[in-house]
Order: C-alpha cells, then sequence, then structure tokens
C-alpha cells in the first residue's frame, strides 16, 4: 500500500490519472466512486455502466460530480473520457472497448452478464478488477487463460475478503511462516434467510435484499473462500465448512478449533466461524524453524504449533483503489489461482422446491450456497450456486438436498454454462459437462464446442 501511494502521487504529478470505467453501479460502486473522487489522487472514475442509467447518474451526484453526459455510442464516450467530463454509458461494451479506458472494474454480481463483459474487455486489451466473487468463483480459473491468452489481468480487489485473505496469507509467508488454515469470520449464519427477512436490514443501509441475504445464508462467503482456496491450493474439510461455527473464544486460542495434524496432512484448509468479534480474517500457520518458534513465543504469539494473525476489519471500497492500482501499475493480481478449480460452490435447496418450479438467483428463496472440493462437485454433477437462475427443476428437490445437473433444465445458450464446462475440460480432462450441454442444448458435437472454446 506505501509503494501503491507514491505511485499514484506521480500519476497525479503527471497529471495521467489511471482512467477507470465501472460496469454497475450499486452500494459498493457508489462508496467507490466517491472514494476515487475525493481521497485517491492519480486515478478518477471515467466512465460508468449500469442497466438503470439514473442509478449511475446519482453515482455521480453522490460524489458531488453534476456536469454528467450520456454516450450511445463508442465516438461520444471516448470523447467524454479524453475531455475529463464523467460519462454513462448507455452500452457496457463501450467501456470495454475504449482506448480512453485503463482497467475495466465489474461490480454486477452477475455470473453471465459478468462473463461476457470479461471475455470482451480481454479481447479489446484491458485488465478487469472483479467486486464480483460469484463470477470469480464460479468460472474464474478459465477466465484467467482468457485474460493471459490476451495480455491482460483478472484480478479479484483488496478490501473484498479474498483480497484482505490472501494480503494477510502474504504477509504471513514473507515472515516465514507456513499458512494452514485461512479464515473468514461472520456475524451471523442461517441458511433460510430471504429477502423478506433481511429487508429491514437492507433498508437501514441502503443496500440490496438480495446481496444482503447472500451475506446472511452463507452463499456469500463460500464464494469468498472458493477464490481464497482457488488462489492457495487449499481444500475445504468437508462441505460447508464449519456451516456457522459460533466462536466467543479470544482470536489467540481459536486455533484450538483445528487439529494441527489433519490441517497439516491436507496442505491446509479454508474455512469460516461466527465470531470473535473484533477480527474479519485470521489466518494459522506454523512455522519450521524451532529457533523462530521460540521468538514467536517470546514475541506473545503464544506455543503452537499453529500461531494466529489477523485483520480486524474489511474496508471494501475504500482498499478497492490499492487493487486498481496493482494491477495497472505494477501488473500485481490479488488473488490468482493456482490452476483449475480446487473448491466450488453448489447450490442447496433452501426449501422444498418442486417440479416445474423455475430457480431464483442466488440472495434469494429457493436455495444457498456451499463450498464444495471440486473432486465431490465433479463427481455428484453438482448444479452451481452462481448458475441456478433460470434453471427449471425436472423433479422434486428436498430442503437442504444438494441441486445436480440431473435435477434441472438449464437456460439455452449461456455462455458462463460453456465455460464451466470449458473448465472442467481444460483443467481436469474432464468432458461429462460438455456432453450434457450437447445432449440437452443442442446438436454440436463435443469436438465442435471444445473448438468453438479454444480448447484444442
Amino acid at each position: 500500500m506505501i509503494i501503491v501511494d507514491k505511485a499514484l502521487k506521480v500519476r497525479e504529478q503527471e497529471r495521467r490519472p489511471i482512467r477507470v470505467g465501472m460496469i454497475g453501479s450499486g452500494f459498493m460502486g457508489q462508496g467507490l466512486t466517491n472514494q476515487i473522487t475525493h481521497s485517491v489522487p492519480g486515478m478518477r472514475m471515467a466512465a460508468i455502466y449500469n442497466r438503470h442509467p439514473e442509478r449511475a447518474a446519482n453515482v455521480y451526484r453522490y460524489s458531488g460530480l453534476n456536469h454528467i453526459v450520456t454516450a450511445n455510442t463508442q465516438v461520444r464516450l471516448d470523447a467524454a473520457i479524453r475531455e475529463g467530463t464523467p460519462v454513462i454509458a448507455e452500452d457496457p461494451f463501450t467501456i470495454c472497448r475504449s482506448p480512453e479506458i485503463d482497467v475495466v472494474l465489474e461490480v454486477t454480481g452477475s455470473v453471465e452478464f459478468g462473463s461476457r463483459i470479461l471475455i470482451d474487455a480481454f479481447e479489446h486489451g484491458k485488465s478487469v478488477v472483479l467486486m464480483n466473487a460469484e463470477v470469480d468463483a464460479t468460472v474464474g480459473p478459465i477466465l484467467q487463460i482468457y485474460a493471459r491468452r490476451n495480455g491482460v489481468i483478472l484480478s479479484a480487489c483488496d478490501g473484498d475478503e479474498p483480497g484482505v485473505q490472501m494480503n494477510l496469507v502474504r504477509w504471513v509467508e514473507g515472515l516465514g511462516l507456513i499458512p494452514r488454515v485461512i479464515g473468514n469470520v461472520k456475524g451471523l449464519q442461517d441458511p433460510y434467510r430471504n429477502p423478506t427477512t433481511q429487508q429491514g436490514w437492507a433498508e437501514r443501509w441502503g443496500q440490496n435484499a438480495a446481496m444482503v441475504t447472500s451475506f446472511a445464508d452463507g452463499s456469500k462467503i463460500s464464494f469468498e473462500q472458493s477464490i481464497v482456496a482457488n488462489a492457495t491450493g487449499f481444500k475445504v474439510r468437508s462441505r460447508g465448512m464449519s456451516r456457522g461455527l459460533k466462536y466467543d473464544g479470544s482470536i489467540m486460542d481459536i486455533a484450538k478449533l483445528y487439529d494441527p495434524d489433519e490441517v497439516h496432512a491436507l496442505g491446509g484448509i479454508v474455512d469460516y466461524t461466527v465470531g470473535p468479534t473484533g477480527v474479519k480474517v485470521f489466518v494459522l500457520a506454523e512455522h519450521p524453524d524451532p529457533k523462530q518458534r521460540h521468538y514467536l513465543e517470546l514475541y506473545k504469539m503464544g506455543e503452537g504449533p499453529l500461531y494466529p494473525f489477523w485483520t480486524p476489519y474489511h474496508l471494501v471500497h475504500f482498499e478497492a483503489p490499492n487493487a486498481i492500482a496493482r494491477v495497472v501499475l505494477f501488473g500485481d493480481n490479488v488473488a490468482p489461482p493456482l490452476g483449475g478449480p480446487v473448491v466450488e460452490v453448489c447450490a442447496v435447496a433452501k426449501r422444498d422446491l418442486a417440479a416445474g418450479e423455475i430457480l431464483d438467483e442466488y440472495g434469494m428463496y429457493m436455495t444457498y450456497g456451499e463450498a464444495v472440493n471440486t473432486e465431490e462437485m465433479s463427481a455428484g454433477r453438482y448444479l452451481p450456486e452462481g448458475l441456478v437462475e433460470g434453471c427449471r427443476l425436472t423433479r422434486a428437490i428436498a430442503k437442504d438436498q444438494v441441486l445436480t445437473y440431473d435435477d434441472v433444465v438449464l437456460p439455452p445458450g449461456r455462455l458462463a454454462d460453456r465455460l464451466r464446462a470449458e473448465q472442467y475440460a481444460h483443467f481436469r480432462n474432464e468432458t461429462w459437462l460438455l456432453e450434457h450441454l450437447r445432449a440437452t442444448q443442442g446438436s454440436r458435437g463435443e469436438k465442435e464446442l471444445l473448438h468453438e472454446m479454444a480448447i484444442v
């Protein structure tokens, strides 16, 4: 961060601010625009797209930017950015394609729409910073391949939980310790929450009720921990992780929740707890050097073998500009997956579901997400929580039962479904999902699909 702030000041002095194009302008986009406008030298919010243009206008006005133009063509968008005028894009792809934009910030929370935006941005030479854990956890590994093919970066975000955890992991590793548990801390866990139960809280803070529900029902933290797992190779001990294990003790004693031999044998795990207060993320790490263990005990880090390190907060939009600067100025990716998916998020029935029902999206009334190791996800043909919306049930599903691809008819023509199929084929040499799409969505053969998606 210290390096980043000085580099941004140089860009400000050179009058070459990083020009950010933001897709989506919800609660976090609003705070981020205000932060960039008033607190981040060397950066400006140059263009915003939202499906409701007035919302984009309100985000600018919230930041005190009242001279706004709307662009319905590429030429008009590019001209407004060159002139330094805040611009609303009627077409999101004009932001991806603009030579005047330095980086795209994706803030929609949509897997399908987000996938289309990301592919287009890559093809036009744009790096992307994600405030969209859902697309990252669902098809992030294969999207990294597309980004690298085009010489750009796809990065998670500082301030969001995956970024906060990976920053802590990198710091702990820099001290010479080996992380074994990477934990996220919640204040509430109830898989049966829905937008009705969360409406009051959402209204109090000006947030979307569905998004707030995804926080409460465990879906969001499952997406987040999947990103961290994929970036470290760590797995979950079992589907659902700790499922909201309540912990009111001291962070110095949280290691007692874990068997050091088990997590060592597994290589490391991701997990989450409800509590302790004053902690947002934590890392439990071991040190291979007994001499250094002596010093850690001297420095009041306990007797080990798992030493606790933690961050007390995540300040999302306050920290997000750091990720933007890291990507643009240093080519530094916040939480890149090591390779293919290690942990994914499966869909679980929030209530008894009937044959013929059309599933709503995550954070709603019908499903919640749980983190699960990819081996189990693939073997069970589990349906990903990020792609539930619009699926039609072919059979009844009991409450708390995992949904599978064989339980639903997928909406036709979704790019994200094909990306997941490519992800399994590319990283795991598994073609069952490609074959399922071929059998249910058209006559194109497997090889044709593979060639179309540039696997072979």
